[in-house]
């Protein structure tokens, strides 16, 4: 029984609190970034201070978001994200950016004429 209570709470800390965006390391992030483009060879896209600016930002933009986007967008979009490996706030507002674009209908005096 105290295996099951401890399994329980452990999972429940490892899930973001209801209606609130997950919690990312940042630096951690960008710092991967930066050390994946030197194993390839190539020059990291942006210096790290810039990426952590840059996810800060979209940290804003997702917490605005994620409370009015539907639990199984926020849900596929985090599923998407660690099965690629990319979880950022960057990926997860994208994702649910693309995700909310498709939902909506299209707009009356576009397309064909």
């Amino acid at each position: 029984m105290k295996r099951a209570v401890v399994l329980f709470v452990v999972l429940l800390s490892l899930l973001p609190a209801f209606g609130q965006s997950p919690k990312l390391d940042v630096k951690a992030i960008c710092e991967a970034r930066s050390a994946d483009a030197k194993k390839v060879g190539s020059p990291p896209d942006q210096n790290i201070t810039d990426c952590m600016r840059d996810e800060e930002s979209a940290k804003q933009q997702l917490n605005a978001l994620w409370v009015s986007t539907p639990v199984a967008i926020r849900k596929r979009c985090e599923s998407d994200a660690r099965s690629l490996g990319t979880t950022s706030y960057l990926d997860l507002l994208s994702c649910i950016q693309i995700a909310q674009d498709t939902k909506s209908p299209p707009r009356k005096g576009r397309g064909k004429q």
